[in-house]
């Protein structure tokens, strides 16, 4: 840890020229908006000539083509760009541009603004409302805190208390297995295992469809097993990936489950290792590709959270241990760092470097309050953007790009990102939207959350001479979490993602994380005398707290969705900060830690190595009760897998 940091002395110096230029005031930003590809050179005004010397100047450091500068270094004409066949051939010029001391509350106010009904009423309302969701979150407070006084004072004690409190220090995997076991055995839920009946899923199916694979693999018939596997190789066939099916025991499921995934994956390597006599190669690849598609792929989402995310170290630690680290990986500001250093390196790399040292390494933080405070009274920003550039190259291994990482390891890294502009599309960096973007620059860009750390440019490699030049004409970036903490729909969008693992550490939503009829690996606790007669389910807290506390919750959803509708809020830098509650939250599997009060203490506080290893303690802990649900998962996306590589290695050798 006392090494080397990667730092490129270039590179970040262009990255610190690139933050002092103004964000798309130094190119023809309303010509290139409505650019359709063709240009005409115009005779250009003595003003806009003597501005475009000076931005020469100070863009001579770039190797970047700039658009009113030639590759010498001479002047262009400025140019008039094409519009859409619709445009008005007599409608007026661009605007100039706006004053930029403007306010951004001036800059984005919207057209519904102006109506005289709404400057009258706009505030009285919004103080109704937000009183009464204030009130809703004080009934939702009594709520939880009647349920964990219930439990605290009448389930959980005696030898289950004693059971449970062991499984929660459990400090490897195999420990918290044998010590969930235990507990399954004492209250009982280790018979629900045994009944294949279960309202969440199709057991009839599931045991047909054994019955039928194991048949066509005994007799070899291939071709069969293929139009066989086809249809039942999908998302949450038969129910299968229910969380419900997960959530009655602290370790298991349904005997009928752990078989169906048990005989897909021996039929799945049996149409891999079949011969040329039995079915073609060029079959197989077709029949895998199509199954692949199907199935779909699995992938871990590390949300945000400031000091919280490094729970995240602990988590991807367990995955790694047990091998089951999905290769397809998102982060955002705290979650993104933990995704870089995960996708930078090996398997062998990491193991060496989640460890309490990597403390060391965490240093965002160590400026004191007489140094940053006149920072962020200068600047309206705690944090100097510079200066986490270098700290940050060691989580990234120097200026390495999306594309360079996946070369290096062969994971896929995702970095949500959002324009400093509100109206424009989220990015998330990767390498099929930015494959040569520095990742480091994406990870500034991920945490640049107002008054923390002020938008940054996004810099990639220039292909030519490895030197960084600024992305996307030097478009600024902020804070992904702010729209999109969790990246879902993108990650189906590009990779086939219908699998997610999400790690949701976030204060502000952590809080509001519920299971009424349990969740995976921890089910809701229920008196021995009813598992004696085979009743396994029960609600949390009972039926009158469940139902009040999703009615509350859905309430206040309701009210802060019309003060977003009726646009209520102001927007403060320029953002809708309704989208911080409001956006989804949530994966396939959901993990959230638990926190306690004191934890909120050293929110923006660099860990020591004891509070290093207090996180991942905490993370593998909460990672533990998932592992087999990940485990089924993945058997058969690996199994198919195995089977792509085969073919395509089996393809290679025939055309060679």
């Amino acid at each position: 840890f006392d090494g080397d940091d990667y730092i490129n002395e270039n590179h970040i110096r262009a990255f610190a020229q690139a933050l002092e230029l103004d964000d798309l005031e130094d190119v023809e930003d309303v010509a290139s908006s409505l650019s359709t590809g063709l240009s005409l050179p115009v005779m250009a005004d003595e003003k806009s000539i003597q501005k475009e010397a000076q931005l020469l100047n100070q863009k001579k450091s770039f190797s970047a083509s700039d658009p009113v500068s030639s590759k010498s270094g001479g002047l262009k004409p400025t140019k008039i760009v094409s519009k859409s066949d619709w445009f008005p051939t007599g409608a007026p010029g661009p605007q100039a541009k706006k004053d930029p001391k403007t306010s951004s509350a001036e800059r984005f106010t919207s057209e519904f603004r102006v109506s005289s009904s709404y400057k009258v009423f706009r505030w009285p309302i919004l103080f109704l409302i937000g009183s009464w969701v204030l009130f809703l979150c004080l009934l939702y407070t009594w709520i939880r805190a009647y349920v964990a006084l219930l439990e605290y004072f009448f389930t959980w004690t005696g030898e289950r208390k004693k059971l449970r409190d062991k499984l929660r220090l459990s400090k490897t995997y195999d420990e918290w297995v044998q010590n969930a076991k235990a507990l399954d055995e004492f209250l009982g839920l280790d018979k629900w295992s045994e009944n294949p009946k279960f309202s969440y899923y199709d057991h009839r199916t599931l045991l047909k469809t054994i019955q039928r694979l194991r048949l066509l693999r005994q007799k070899k018939d291939i071709p069969e097993l293929m139009v066989f596997l086809q249809g039942c190789i999908r998302k949450n066939f038969a129910g299968i990936e229910n969380r419900q099916l997960y959530s009655h025991r602290y370790f298991g499921t349904k005997r009928v489950v752990e078989k169906y995934i048990d005989e897909v994956v021996k039929s799945i390597d049996c149409v891999a290792n079949a011969s040329e006599a039995q079915v073609s190669t060029k079959t197989k690849r077709k029949f895998f590709r199509v199954v692949e598609k199907n199935y779909g792929k699995t992938a871990l989402c590390l949300s945000g959270g400031a000091c919280f995310a490094y729970t995240h170290f602990g988590l991807v630690k367990a995955l790694l241990d047990n091998d089951l680290l999905p290769r397809i990986i998102s982060g955002t500001s705290g979650g993104g760092l933990i995704a870089a250093l995960t996708c930078t390196r090996t398997d062998d790399e990491l193991q060496e470097l989640l460890v309490p040292e990597l403390a060391r390494k965490i240093t965002a933080c160590e400026d004191p309050w007489w140094v940053w405070l006149p920072r962020w009274w200068k600047t309206g920003a705690r944090f100097d953007a510079v200066s986490w550039a270098r700290k940050s190259n060691f989580f990234t291994k120097g200026s390495m790009t999306f594309q360079e990482a996946y070369n290096t390891t062969g994971r896929q890294l995702n970095i949500s990102t959002v324009p400093a502009e509100p109206h424009s599309p989220v990015i998330l960096c990767n390498t099929v939207t930015s494959p040569n973007c520095i990742i480091w620059s994406s990870l500034l860009a991920s945490s640049a959350v107002p008054g923390i750390l002020n938008p940054v440019v996004l810099m990639m490699k220039d292909t030519k001479n490895q030197e960084a030049v600024p992305f996307s004409m030097g478009n600024k970036w902020r804070d992904g979490s702010l729209r999109t903490d969790i990246p879902v729909d993108a990650l189906n969008t590009y990779y086939n993602v219908n699998f997610s693992i999400v790690s949701q550490v976030n204060p502000h939503i952590s809080l509001f994380f519920y299971a009424p009829k349990g969740t995976v690996g921890k089910p809701v606790a229920i008196a021995r005398r009813k598992t004696r007669r085979h009743k396994f389910a029960s609600l949390r807290g009972g039926f009158f707290a469940t139902a009040s506390e999703h009615l509350l919750k859905l309430e206040i959803k309701k009210w802060l969705e019309i003060i977003k509708l009726l646009d209520l809020f102001p927007r403060w830098l320029a953002q809708d900060w309704l989208n911080v509650f409001l956006q989804r939250f949530t994966g396939t599997i959901t993990i959230w830690p638990r926190n306690r009060f004191k934890d909120f203490l050293y929110i923006l506080l660099d860990p020591s190595e004891a509070q290093m290893e207090e996180y991942l303690m905490k993370g593998q802990r909460s990672m533990f009760s998932r592992l087999l649900f990940v485990k089924h998962r993945l058997s058969i996306e690996r199994a198919i897998e195995r089977g792509r590589n085969a073919t395509r290695t089996l393809s290679v050798s025939s055309n060679s």
